[in-house]
C-alpha cells in the first residue's frame, strides 16, 4: 500500500471522528445568561420576603383553626389489672386486651369530626413492604398462584394460598376504637373514609358470592377474621372493598403517620355540629402490638379547616423562608452601599479634583 493512500485513510479516519459543523453540535446556539446585579437581585429578595410572610400568616391562621386532640394510649392500663395492654399482648396470644382512658374537650369541636389512629417508628416505606401485594387480587381477579411479591405471606401453613397476599394486608391496624360520652356510645362511621378513586378504580370483589369465591383461600396469617367478614353487615364495604382495609393498604411515606380511621355521625341531633367541651372516654380493644419495634400508638380527634386538618408545617416554612429573604436582602443591600462607598472613596483619593454634581 502507497504512503499516500496511508495517508488518506488516516485523514477519513480522523474526519469522521469530528462533529459536524452544525450551530447544535458546536454550541453556537443562542442562548440567555442573566448578569445578577445588585438592582436585579435585592428587589427579588424583598418581593419574595414581602409576600411569602404575609402567606405563611393566613396558612397559619387557618391551620390553628381546626381542633385537634391526641391521646397516646400505648401502654394504657387493662380493665381490670395493674398491667398495661402492651404487656398483655407480650405475655399472651390468647384473649383480648380492653383499656378506658378518660379526658375531657376543652373546648368545642365545631364542624365535622374524624377519628385517626396514628403509629410511630413503622416504615410502611420499606421497599419489600412496598411490593408485598398483589394488585390483580385486590382487584377481584383471584388466582390459587398469588403473585411472588407476596413471599413469604402468599400460603398458609396448610398449603393454602392467602387473600388478601403480602406484608400489607397482614400487618392490618386492628385496634378497635370507640368514644362514649356517660354510658352513651358515640357513633362513629368507617365509611367515607378512603380515597374515593381508590374504592372505584384499585380494589374489587371477586364476582358472584364473597364467600363462596374466598372458600379455597385462607385468611392473612394475624387476621382473626377473613376479608369477607371485615363488615358482613355492609356488603358495600365489605371484602377487599373494605375501606378499613383500603385505607391501610395506601402505605405512608414517613415511619411516623397516621390514617383516616371513623368519622362521627352528625345525623344525630345530639352530635349534628360536631363534639361540644365536656368529659369522654375512649374505650379500646388492643390487639395491635407496637411496643416490640419501639413504636406508639395515638389516637386523633380532628377538625378540619378550609386548607384540611390541622398541619402548621406550610405556613411556618412561608415565614421562614420568607424571613430568611428579607434578612439577605438587607444583608447583601448593606455589603452593596459599604463597597460602593469604599469605591467612591478609592475613586476620590486616585484623583482628588474630581466633581461630583
Amino acid at each position: 500500500m502507497s504512503t499516500q493512500n496511508v495517508g488518506n485513510e488516516e485523514n477519513a479516519a480522523t474526519k469522521s471522528k469530528r462533529p459536524s459543523d452544525s450551530a447544535f453540535k458546536q454550541q453556537r446556539l443562542p442562548a440567555w445568561q442573566p448578569v445578577l446585579t445588585a438592582r436585579t437581585v435585592l428587589p427579588t429578595f424583598f418581593i419574595i420576603g414581602v409576600l411569602f410572610v404575609p402567606i405563611g400568616v393566613v396558612l397559619l391562621h387557618f391551620s390553628n383553626s381546626a381542633n385537634e386532640l391526641i391521646i397516646d394510649y400505648t401502654r394504657c392500663m387493662q380493665v381490670g389489672s395493674d398491667k398495661t395492654c402492651a404487656d398483655f399482648l407480650e405475655s399472651t396470644t390468647a384473649g383480648q386486651c380492653l383499656c378506658e382512658i378518660p379526658f375531657n374537650l376543652t373546648e368545642d369541636f365545631i364542624g365535622n369530626v374524624y377519628m385517626y389512629y396514628g403509629l410511630t417508628n413503622y416504615y410502611q416505606n420499606h421497599r419489600r413492604y412496598v411490593k408485598s401485594r398483589d394488585d390483580e387480587q385486590l382487584l377481584g381477579h383471584l388466582s390459587l398462584t398469588p403473585s411472588s411479591d407476596c413471599t413469604p405471606f402468599a400460603y398458609a401453613d396448610d398449603g393454602k394460598p392467602i387473600a388478601p397476599c403480602g406484608a400489607i394486608a397482614n400487618s392490618l391496624f386492628n385496634d378497635t376504637l370507640t368514644l362514649s360520652q356517660g354510658s352513651t356510645e358515640i357513633k362513629l362511621l368507617n365509611t367515607g373514609i378512603a380515597w374515593p378513586s381508590d374504592k372505584r378504580v384499585k380494589f374489587r370483589n371477586p364476582p358472584g358470592n364473597l364467600t363462596e369465591a374466598l372458600k379455597p383461600f385462607s385468611p392473612p396469617i394475624f387476621w382473626k377474621q377473613p376479608v369477607n367478614e371485615l363488615d358482613p353487615g355492609n356488603p358495600d364495604n365489605n371484602g377487599f372493598q373494605n375501606e378499613d382495609l383500603i385505607v391501610w393498604m395506601r402505605t405512608a411515606a414517613l415511619p411516623s403517620f397516621r390514617k383516616l380511621y371513623r368519622r362521627l355521625d352528625q345525623t344525630n341531633n345530639s352530635y349534628s355540629k360536631g363534639l361540644k367541651a365536656g368529659e369522654y372516654t375512649l374505650k379500646i380493644k388492643y390487639n395491635y402490638p407496637v411496643v416490640s419495634f419501639g413504636g406508639t400508638k395515638r389516637m386523633i380527634l380532628s377538625t378540619t379547616s378550609v386548607l384540611g386538618g390541622k398541619n402548621p408545617f406550610l405556613g411556618i416554612a412561608y415565614i421562614v423562608v420568607g424571613a430568611i429573604c428579607v434578612v439577605l436582602g438587607l444583608v447583601l443591600l448593606l455589603i452593596h452601599m459599604r463597597c460602593s462607598c469604599s469605591s467612591n472613596m478609592e475613586m476620590i483619593s486616585v484623583n482628588p479634583h474630581t466633581q461630583y454634581s
